[in-house]
Protein backbone atom coordinates (compact mmCIF):
# COMPACT_ATOMS: atom_id res chain seq x y z
CA UNK A 1 0.00 0.00 0.00
CA UNK A 2 1.12 3.53 -0.70
CA UNK A 3 2.74 4.91 2.50
CA UNK A 4 0.69 8.09 2.26
CA UNK A 5 -2.53 6.11 1.92
CA UNK A 6 -1.56 3.90 4.87
CA UNK A 7 -0.92 6.99 6.99
CA UNK A 8 -4.27 8.49 6.03
CA UNK A 9 -6.00 5.19 6.74
CA UNK A 10 -4.55 5.07 10.25
CA UNK A 11 -5.57 8.70 10.86
CA UNK A 12 -9.10 7.91 9.73
CA UNK A 13 -9.29 4.90 12.06
CA UNK A 14 -8.10 6.98 15.01
CA UNK A 15 -10.61 9.73 14.17
CA UNK A 16 -13.44 7.20 13.93
CA UNK A 17 -12.46 5.66 17.24
CA UNK A 18 -12.39 9.06 18.96
CA UNK A 19 -15.76 9.95 17.46
CA UNK A 20 -17.18 6.68 18.75
CA UNK A 21 -15.86 7.40 22.26
CA UNK A 22 -17.37 10.88 22.26
CA UNK A 23 -20.68 9.46 21.03
CA UNK A 24 -20.69 6.79 23.74
CA UNK A 25 -19.87 9.37 26.40
CA UNK A 26 -22.67 11.64 25.19
CA UNK A 27 -25.11 8.75 25.15
CA UNK A 28 -24.07 7.79 28.67
CA UNK A 29 -24.78 11.35 29.85
CA UNK A 30 -28.11 11.43 28.03
CA UNK A 31 -29.03 8.10 29.61
CA UNK A 32 -28.85 9.45 33.18
CA UNK A 33 -29.96 7.81 35.32
CA UNK A 34 -28.77 4.40 34.20
CA UNK A 35 -28.52 2.92 37.71
CA UNK A 36 -30.23 3.41 41.09
CA UNK A 37 -30.08 6.85 42.71
CA UNK A 38 -29.30 6.94 46.42
CA UNK A 39 -30.88 9.71 48.50
CA UNK A 40 -29.21 10.27 51.85
CA UNK A 41 -31.27 11.74 54.69
CA UNK A 42 -29.30 12.83 57.73
CA UNK A 43 -32.10 12.13 60.19
CA UNK A 44 -33.97 9.15 61.58
CA UNK A 45 -37.15 7.96 59.85
CA UNK A 46 -40.40 9.62 60.78
CA UNK A 47 -39.42 13.27 61.05
CA UNK A 48 -40.19 16.14 58.69
CA UNK A 49 -36.85 15.94 56.83
CA UNK A 50 -37.42 12.23 56.27
CA UNK A 51 -40.99 12.78 55.08
CA UNK A 52 -40.03 15.49 52.59
CA UNK A 53 -36.99 13.49 51.47
CA UNK A 54 -39.13 10.47 50.65
CA UNK A 55 -41.56 12.64 48.69
CA UNK A 56 -38.55 13.91 46.72
CA UNK A 57 -37.46 10.33 46.16
CA UNK A 58 -40.89 9.49 44.76
CA UNK A 59 -40.72 12.51 42.46
CA UNK A 60 -37.33 11.51 41.05
CA UNK A 61 -38.41 7.90 40.62
CA UNK A 62 -41.47 8.97 38.66
CA UNK A 63 -40.02 11.84 36.64
CA UNK A 64 -36.73 10.14 35.75
CA UNK A 65 -38.12 6.61 35.51
CA UNK A 66 -35.44 5.64 38.00
CA UNK A 67 -34.93 3.33 40.93
CA UNK A 68 -34.44 5.48 44.02
CA UNK A 69 -33.11 4.14 47.31
CA UNK A 70 -33.51 6.21 50.48
CA UNK A 71 -30.85 5.84 53.16
CA UNK A 72 -31.24 7.34 56.64
CA UNK A 73 -27.89 8.33 58.14
CA UNK A 74 -28.79 10.21 61.35
CA UNK A 75 -26.33 12.11 63.50
CA UNK A 76 -25.20 15.61 64.54
CA UNK A 77 -28.32 17.41 63.26
CA UNK A 78 -27.90 16.10 59.73
CA UNK A 79 -24.14 16.66 59.48
CA UNK A 80 -23.19 12.96 59.34
CA UNK A 81 -25.44 12.32 56.36
CA UNK A 82 -24.36 15.51 54.59
CA UNK A 83 -20.69 14.58 55.02
CA UNK A 84 -21.34 11.25 53.34
CA UNK A 85 -22.79 13.04 50.32
CA UNK A 86 -19.98 15.61 50.22
CA UNK A 87 -17.48 12.73 50.04
CA UNK A 88 -19.34 10.88 47.27
CA UNK A 89 -18.60 10.91 43.55
CA UNK A 90 -20.35 13.85 41.86
CA UNK A 91 -22.18 11.80 39.26
CA UNK A 92 -25.79 12.35 40.32
CA UNK A 93 -26.19 8.94 41.94
CA UNK A 94 -25.70 10.13 45.53
CA UNK A 95 -27.89 13.04 46.61
CA UNK A 96 -28.71 14.78 49.89
CA UNK A 97 -32.31 15.41 50.93
CA UNK A 98 -31.46 17.88 53.64
CA UNK A 99 -32.61 20.90 55.59
CA UNK A 100 -31.51 24.39 56.51
CA UNK A 101 -29.70 22.96 59.54
CA UNK A 102 -26.89 21.02 57.87
CA UNK A 103 -27.02 23.06 54.65
CA UNK A 104 -26.61 26.44 56.35
CA UNK A 105 -26.73 26.67 60.14
CA UNK A 106 -24.56 23.94 61.65
CA UNK A 107 -21.43 25.31 59.96
CA UNK A 108 -21.34 28.00 62.64
CA UNK A 109 -21.99 25.88 65.72
CA UNK A 110 -20.47 22.45 65.07
CA UNK A 111 -16.68 22.40 65.38
CA UNK A 112 -16.63 18.81 64.10
CA UNK A 113 -18.22 19.75 60.76
CA UNK A 114 -15.52 19.51 58.11
CA UNK A 115 -17.49 20.64 55.06
CA UNK A 116 -18.67 24.07 53.96
CA UNK A 117 -22.17 23.91 52.42
CA UNK A 118 -21.43 26.93 50.22
CA UNK A 119 -18.44 25.32 48.52
CA UNK A 120 -18.70 21.56 49.01
CA UNK A 121 -22.25 20.99 47.80
CA UNK A 122 -23.99 21.57 44.49
CA UNK A 123 -27.35 23.21 45.28
CA UNK A 124 -30.03 21.46 43.21
CA UNK A 125 -33.40 22.76 44.36
CA UNK A 126 -35.49 23.90 47.26
CA UNK A 127 -38.17 21.29 47.82
CA UNK A 128 -40.34 22.54 50.68
CA UNK A 129 -40.50 25.25 53.29
CA UNK A 130 -40.70 24.90 57.07
CA UNK A 131 -42.61 27.92 58.38
CA UNK A 132 -42.61 28.33 62.14
CA UNK A 133 -44.72 30.09 64.75
CA UNK A 134 -43.72 32.22 67.74
CA UNK A 135 -45.84 31.00 70.64
CA UNK A 136 -46.31 31.82 74.31
CA UNK A 137 -47.22 29.55 77.17
CA UNK A 138 -50.76 30.11 78.45
CA UNK A 139 -49.32 31.35 81.77
CA UNK A 140 -47.65 34.35 80.09
CA UNK A 141 -49.89 37.45 80.05
CA UNK A 142 -49.76 38.11 76.29
CA UNK A 143 -52.20 37.61 73.43
CA UNK A 144 -50.55 39.50 70.58
CA UNK A 145 -47.11 40.32 69.19
CA UNK A 146 -47.55 43.84 70.55
CA UNK A 147 -48.20 42.43 74.03
CA UNK A 148 -45.05 40.34 73.76
CA UNK A 149 -42.83 43.24 72.67
CA UNK A 150 -44.10 45.49 75.48
CA UNK A 151 -43.75 42.76 78.11
CA UNK A 152 -40.25 41.73 77.03
CA UNK A 153 -39.03 45.34 76.94
CA UNK A 154 -40.51 46.05 80.35
CA UNK A 155 -38.89 42.97 81.94
CA UNK A 156 -35.52 42.24 80.28
CA UNK A 157 -34.20 38.81 81.22
CA UNK A 158 -37.32 37.76 83.13
CA UNK A 159 -38.75 35.56 80.40
CA UNK A 160 -37.31 32.56 78.59
CA UNK A 161 -37.62 30.94 75.20
CA UNK A 162 -36.71 27.41 74.25
CA UNK A 163 -35.26 25.73 71.20
CA UNK A 164 -34.62 22.07 70.30
CA UNK A 165 -30.88 22.72 70.42
CA UNK A 166 -28.07 25.22 69.95
CA UNK A 167 -27.69 26.14 66.30
CA UNK A 168 -31.11 24.85 65.28
CA UNK A 169 -33.30 27.02 63.06
CA UNK A 170 -35.64 27.82 66.01
CA UNK A 171 -32.62 28.91 68.04
CA UNK A 172 -31.45 31.29 65.32
CA UNK A 173 -35.03 32.47 64.81
CA UNK A 174 -35.37 33.30 68.50
CA UNK A 175 -32.09 35.21 68.54
CA UNK A 176 -33.23 37.18 65.50
CA UNK A 177 -36.39 38.16 67.39
CA UNK A 178 -34.22 39.43 70.25
CA UNK A 179 -31.88 41.29 67.90
CA UNK A 180 -34.61 42.85 65.75
CA UNK A 181 -36.97 43.87 68.55
CA UNK A 182 -34.22 44.86 70.97
CA UNK A 183 -35.43 42.61 73.76
CA UNK A 184 -33.63 40.23 76.07
CA UNK A 185 -34.95 36.72 76.64
CA UNK A 186 -33.06 33.84 78.24
CA UNK A 187 -32.42 31.04 75.74
CA UNK A 188 -32.95 27.51 77.06
CA UNK A 189 -31.69 24.80 74.67
CA UNK A 190 -33.28 21.36 74.85
CA UNK A 191 -32.17 18.04 73.45
CA UNK A 192 -35.01 17.90 70.97
CA UNK A 193 -38.57 19.19 70.76
CA UNK A 194 -40.56 16.79 73.02
CA UNK A 195 -39.04 18.01 76.32
CA UNK A 196 -39.33 21.62 75.17
CA UNK A 197 -43.02 21.39 74.27
CA UNK A 198 -43.70 19.55 77.53
CA UNK A 199 -42.18 22.38 79.56
CA UNK A 200 -43.96 24.97 77.44
CA UNK A 201 -47.34 23.34 77.94
CA UNK A 202 -46.65 22.80 81.63
CA UNK A 203 -45.81 26.44 82.35
CA UNK A 204 -42.06 25.92 82.86
CA UNK A 205 -41.06 27.71 79.65
CA UNK A 206 -42.40 31.06 78.50
CA UNK A 207 -41.92 31.22 74.72
CA UNK A 208 -40.84 28.96 71.88
CA UNK A 209 -40.83 28.57 68.12
CA UNK A 210 -42.87 25.60 66.91
CA UNK A 211 -43.97 24.22 63.58
CA UNK A 212 -47.67 24.72 62.78
CA UNK A 213 -48.35 20.99 63.18
CA UNK A 214 -46.65 20.92 66.61
CA UNK A 215 -48.39 24.09 67.75
CA UNK A 216 -51.92 23.18 66.68
CA UNK A 217 -52.82 20.60 69.40
CA UNK A 218 -51.26 22.71 72.16
CA UNK A 219 -53.19 25.78 71.02
CA UNK A 220 -56.43 23.82 70.75
CA UNK A 221 -56.01 22.54 74.31
CA UNK A 222 -55.35 26.05 75.58
CA UNK A 223 -51.78 25.35 76.68
CA UNK A 224 -50.21 27.94 74.39
CA UNK A 225 -51.12 31.07 72.44
CA UNK A 226 -49.89 31.53 68.89
CA UNK A 227 -48.55 35.07 68.47
CA UNK A 228 -47.08 35.24 64.97
CA UNK A 229 -45.34 33.53 62.07
CA UNK A 230 -41.60 33.74 61.49
CA UNK A 231 -42.08 34.06 57.74
CA UNK A 232 -41.74 37.37 55.87
CA UNK A 233 -45.46 37.33 55.09
CA UNK A 234 -48.42 35.39 56.44
CA UNK A 235 -48.45 31.63 55.88
CA UNK A 236 -50.82 30.87 53.01
CA UNK A 237 -52.70 28.19 54.93
CA UNK A 238 -52.81 30.24 58.18
CA UNK A 239 -53.79 33.68 56.98
CA UNK A 240 -55.38 34.53 60.33
CA UNK A 241 -51.97 34.48 62.04
CA UNK A 242 -49.96 37.71 61.54
CA UNK A 243 -46.34 37.62 60.45
CA UNK A 244 -43.97 38.93 63.11
CA UNK A 245 -42.67 41.39 60.52
CA UNK A 246 -46.02 43.19 60.56
CA UNK A 247 -45.13 44.69 63.94
CA UNK A 248 -43.05 47.91 63.71
CA UNK A 249 -40.49 46.57 66.19
CA UNK A 250 -39.94 43.48 64.04
CA UNK A 251 -40.04 45.08 60.60
CA UNK A 252 -38.03 43.04 58.10
CA UNK A 253 -38.01 39.94 60.30
CA UNK A 254 -37.93 36.65 58.40
CA UNK A 255 -36.25 33.36 59.24
CA UNK A 256 -37.76 29.96 58.69
CA UNK A 257 -36.46 26.51 57.94
CA UNK A 258 -36.49 24.83 54.55
CA UNK A 259 -35.83 21.52 52.85
CA UNK A 260 -33.71 21.01 49.75
CA UNK A 261 -31.97 18.60 47.42
CA UNK A 262 -28.21 18.86 46.95
CA UNK A 263 -25.37 16.90 45.38
CA UNK A 264 -21.60 16.73 45.82
CA UNK A 265 -19.50 19.54 44.40
CA UNK A 266 -18.78 19.13 40.68
CA UNK A 267 -22.11 17.70 39.53
CA UNK A 268 -22.22 17.74 35.69
CA UNK A 269 -24.44 20.58 34.40
CA UNK A 270 -26.58 18.26 32.28
CA UNK A 271 -27.34 16.08 35.31
CA UNK A 272 -28.13 19.16 37.41
CA UNK A 273 -30.57 20.36 34.76
CA UNK A 274 -32.33 16.98 34.65
CA UNK A 275 -32.70 16.89 38.43
CA UNK A 276 -33.99 20.46 38.63
CA UNK A 277 -36.54 19.88 35.89
CA UNK A 278 -37.73 16.69 37.59
CA UNK A 279 -38.19 18.44 40.95
CA UNK A 280 -39.96 21.43 39.43
CA UNK A 281 -42.35 19.19 37.48
CA UNK A 282 -43.01 16.99 40.51
CA UNK A 283 -43.73 19.90 42.85
CA UNK A 284 -46.33 21.19 40.39
CA UNK A 285 -48.38 18.01 40.88
CA UNK A 286 -51.50 18.93 42.93
CA UNK A 287 -51.42 15.62 44.83
CA UNK A 288 -47.83 16.20 45.94
CA UNK A 289 -48.52 19.82 46.86
CA UNK A 290 -51.51 18.74 48.96
CA UNK A 291 -49.45 16.09 50.76
CA UNK A 292 -46.70 18.55 51.66
CA UNK A 293 -49.12 21.28 52.74
CA UNK A 294 -51.04 18.83 54.93
CA UNK A 295 -47.77 18.02 56.71
CA UNK A 296 -47.09 21.69 57.41
CA UNK A 297 -44.25 21.83 54.89
CA UNK A 298 -45.60 23.79 51.90
CA UNK A 299 -43.82 23.00 48.63
CA UNK A 300 -41.24 25.40 47.25
CA UNK A 301 -42.46 27.51 44.36
CA UNK A 302 -39.89 26.02 42.02
CA UNK A 303 -38.33 29.27 40.83
CA UNK A 304 -36.29 30.11 43.92
CA UNK A 305 -32.50 29.90 43.81
CA UNK A 306 -31.33 27.45 46.47
CA UNK A 307 -27.82 28.89 46.27
CA UNK A 308 -29.18 32.37 47.00
CA UNK A 309 -31.33 31.13 49.89
CA UNK A 310 -28.29 29.38 51.39
CA UNK A 311 -26.14 32.50 51.09
CA UNK A 312 -28.81 34.75 52.59
CA UNK A 313 -29.44 32.50 55.57
CA UNK A 314 -25.75 31.86 56.19
CA UNK A 315 -25.16 35.61 56.30
CA UNK A 316 -27.96 35.92 58.88
CA UNK A 317 -26.58 33.03 60.91
CA UNK A 318 -23.07 34.52 60.92
CA UNK A 319 -24.44 37.80 62.31
CA UNK A 320 -26.55 36.01 64.92
CA UNK A 321 -23.60 33.90 66.08
CA UNK A 322 -21.76 37.14 66.89
CA UNK A 323 -24.84 38.75 68.41
CA UNK A 324 -25.64 35.81 70.70
CA UNK A 325 -21.97 34.89 71.22
CA UNK A 326 -22.65 31.33 70.12
CA UNK A 327 -19.53 29.17 70.07
CA UNK A 328 -18.89 26.21 67.81
CA UNK A 329 -17.55 24.44 70.88
CA UNK A 330 -20.88 24.64 72.73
Amino acid sequence: MNPDRAFLSRRLCIACAMTSLVTVAAQAQDAYPSKPIRIVIGYAPGGSVDMVGRVVGDILARQLNATVVVENVPGAAGVVGAQRVVSAKPDGYTLLAGSSNEMAGTKFVNAAQKYDPATDLTPVSLTAMAPNLWVAGAHVPVKTVDDFVKLAKAHPGKYSYGSPGIGSTPHFSGELIKKTAGVYLVHIPYKGSPAMTSDLGGGNLDFAILSPTAAAPLAQSGKIRILGATTATRIATLKEIPALAEHPALKGYALSGWFALAAPKGLPPEVLTKLQKAIQTGLADPAIRQKLEAAGTPPAKGNESLAQVMRTDMDKYAELVKFARISADN
